[in-house]
């Protein structure tokens, strides 16, 4: 099984601990026997992984090798013979992993397209972005591997729009603001991302108020970085959670319909053509929802 890092900064057998359904001992006899490598090479269990180190784990059940296609009902928004831009639903996670090999959009769009980029492996064919399970919005799927390195290309050099719409708890203030604070794993909770100094990284959040209610502010935001539950974290951080927010939200859930964080806009250049694309998405039906009841307050 292969895993692509996004977010370095602590040792692999930590790392593989979030990922993988094994026990830490497990894990490091995996590693003395050489069943784990990373980037070709044997290593420690005190090896620290990076960004975008590619680690291999060869003792996973053949079970769980390969995503299978199935039939699924999904928005496409724009389609063409190298890209694919979908409006991901509330609840779909991105691409399966150990435990939940089913129901994800990965296992939709090998029914949807045969026309997949391999970059990724076979877990994540296509895969060039990610946004969390209850995450709704827009992304963009590579069809074959020029077009992967091209739009992968453009997100590491931020040439990408990526805006995204949130509903916070509290009535901020400012008309705009910037977050910069370093983002890694919490230390009291290892599934759950914080704003810490230990094996952290740095992270920058830029949002915009664009209405105010009584109890809470829907604001627009872009991303500097792309650190993990990034928006949710650093809204949490300033004291304005995400409003239905399971993990970060602090409050009572309104619903179990999902967080009211939406990515609505999605621009970059189209890899053959070199015409800039721009894409903008609809608020869905669960967002739209508790803000109405919350404009009603």
């Amino acid at each position: 099984m292969e895993f692509k890092v996004d977010n370095g900064g602590e040792r692999i057998d930590s790392y593989l601990l979030n990922v993988v359904d094994k026990s830490r001992s497990k894990i490091q006899s995996l590693i003395k026997n050489g069943h784990v490598t990373v980037n070709g090479k044997s290593i420690k269990s005190s090896y620290v992984v990076r960004d975008n180190d590619l680690i291999v784990l060869d003792d996973i059940e053949e079970e769980v090798m390969t995503a299978t296609a199935e039939k699924m009902d999904l928005d496409i928004v724009y389609e063409d013979d190298d890209v694919i831009v979908v409006n991901k639903a509330n609840g779909i996670v991105v691409h399966p992993a150990v435990g939940n090999t089913s129901g994800t959009l990965v296992n939709g769009l090998l029914y949807h397209s045969k026309n997949l980029s391999s970059i990724n492996g076979e877990f994540r064919p296509g895969i060039v972005h990610r946004i969390d399970r209850d995450t709704t919005g827009l992304l963009m799927i590579a069809k074959n591997d020029k077009s992967h390195e091209c739009l992968a290309r453009q997100l590491e050099n931020k040439t990408t729009e990526r805006i995204y719409w949130a509903l916070v708890w509290g009535v901020i203030p400012n008309d705009t603001g910037t977050i910069d604070a370093p983002i890694g794993r919490d230390p009291k909770d290892r599934k759950k991302q914080a704003v810490t100094s230990v094996n952290s990284k740095h992270a920058v959040t830029h949002f915009k108020v664009l209405e105010r209610y009584h109890n809470a502010t829907l604001i627009e935001l872009s991303l500097e970085t792309g650190r993990t539950h990034q928006i949710r974290v650093h809204m949490n951080y300033i004291g304005h959670p995400v409003v239905n927010d399971p993990v970060y939200g602090r409050r009572k859930i309104i619903d179990d319909s999902g967080q009211c964080l939406h990515a609505k806009t999605l621009g970059f250049i189209h890899p053959t053509t070199g015409k800039h694309m721009m894409f903008n998405s609809e608020l869905p039906d669960c967002f739209v929802n508790i803000l109405n009841k919350l404009k009603e307050e």
